[in-house]
């Protein structure tokens, strides 16, 4: 049985990692391309710059690109 993630489910993971709310909004699996809402949680006090940070970081380490708008 293959246990390799979906690109999708390892976005998730990343987000799940960094401790985001986080919905899909627009999505095209067969582009591969994926709008993403990200909000923190109630009582996360990190800067939004420390946050979008890790997230960075974890994308860049899945060879994922990330555009912030």
């Amino acid at each position: 049985m293959d246990m390799e993630m979906t690109e999708r489910q390892l976005i998730q993971e990343i987000l799940n990692t960094v401790d985001v709310i986080y919905k899909f909004v627009n999505t095209d699996d067969d582009k591969k391309e994926y709008e993403i809402v990200i909000n923190r949680q109630d009582g996360d006090h990190r800067p939004l710059e420390e946050v979008n940070k890790e997230i960075k970081h974890y994308f860049t380490d899945a060879n994922f690109s990330y555009d912030e708008k």
